[in-house]
């Protein structure tokens, strides 16, 4: 099965370009965020091909006004991987891990966005995690904190976009898409998934931490990387043992009023305090839901969906997954101070006992 793809120098195996070896929950997938200067305005994008069910989907989430305007797309991929677009959302490498463009025109909702990248982009730790004896994650993920300039149109109102930053990824692998396996796995213990992601955008630099831990609180993979303007591949200050102090959940719910991150340093340890100021429900971009990652829509499918951030119950299965627009204050032994903005991504599915849940 011959697609565009063969004619650019990126086999990875003996097959053609449109097979990803034999799991059928690979998946292939863009993601972008962006913030005004204040955290009150967002804007994300989420853009996935799943090789193996033969599907592709792409997502734009706008929060305005305290509403977050949803705009999901489903197509049959055809095998072809070389085909950035789904419907009225499209994407275009026009410079690989530096600069890229989102377009979007449809169901009142459009934008065109631009995605410069402030360094070269740093390559997380490969998540790696069983259920028991079931290979429930295998995947890479590279990350690139960026500028971002444009515009974005909801029902006919354009907002200009200026001063905007927020962050980018690129993931690959293999995590639960599509359909979910309805047959559960002996001995694979408490189910339990626990999830923190930090890219921050400071004046200067970006600060970059995640954590996945099991249900008592042990991680099995975190890192924390504070990375200059115009780093290359081997820049920055990379920590193996960061971690989340202070957090304090709000009643009811699962995610947190704030948190402290702490990142040893050679001369002693940074201080990145997060204060939330607006909720992302991540079920806008696909990440569960009706619409969620890979489900099979049939030969093309659009739809639209507002959210009214004020009524939705954050305690709800579905609103578990957010992304916490919010302020940082970073300090660290022999610097200035610096303030700035990023996401505070948050999952916590089953028990956790540091929290008491």
């Amino acid at each position: 099965m011959l697609t565009r793809g063969d004619d650019y120098p990126i086999h990875q195996t003996p097959e053609p370009i449109a097979y990803a070896g034999s799991d059928r929950n690979f998946y292939d997938r863009y993601f972008f965020n962006a913030y005004s200067p204040d955290g009150r305005d967002f804007v994300a994008v989420a853009f996935g091909v799943y090789p193996a069910l033969n599907v592709a989907d792409a997502h734009v989430s706008v929060i305005r006004g305290g509403t977050q305007h949803c705009l999901h797309a489903s197509r049959v991929l055809g095998l072809e991987r070389m085909d950035l677009t789904v419907g009225p959302i499209a994407i275009e490498v026009l410079e690989p891990l530096q600069k890229l463009r989102v377009a979007v025109s449809g169901e009142g909702l459009a934008a065109d966005l631009l995605f410069e990248g402030r360094a070269f982009p740093i390559e997380e730790p490969r998540f790696v995690k069983r259920n028991g004896p079931r290979l429930f994650m295998d995947y890479t993920r590279l990350t690139q904190n960026v500028r971002v300039s444009g515009w974005i149109e909801v029902d006919g109102e354009r907002q200009e976009l200026s001063g905007w930053t927020g962050s980018r990824d690129r993931s690959w692998g293999i995590r639960p898409v599509g359909a979910p396996d309805p047959q559960p796995t002996p001995g694979a213990g408490i189910p339990g998934f626990f999830w923190q992601w930090t890219p921050i955008n400071l004046q200067d630099r970006s600060v970059f931490f995640h954590v996945n831990a099991d249900p008592d609180g042990r991680p099995w993979n975190t890192r924390a990387v504070i990375l200059p303007d115009g780093a290359g591949p081997e820049g920055g200050w990379h920590a193996e043992a960061p971690r989340m102090e202070d957090v304090d959940l709000i009643p009811g719910t699962r995610h947190a009023r704030g948190g402290t991150l702490k990142i040893p340093l050679a001369q002693g340890e940074a201080t990145v305090r997060l204060e939330p100021v607006t909720t992302f429900l991540m079920r806008g971009i696909g990440y569960g839901g009706e619409w969620r990652h890979g489900a099979l829509k049939g030969e093309l499918a659009v739809a639209r969906e507002d959210i009214d951030l004020a009524a939705a119950d954050m305690g709800a299965m579905e609103n578990l997954h957010i992304q916490a627009i919010s302020r940082a204050s970073y300090e660290a032994p022999g610097e200035a101070p610096q303030q700035g903005v990023g996401v505070f991504e948050q999952l916590i599915l089953g028990p956790y006992r540091p929290y008491g849940l």
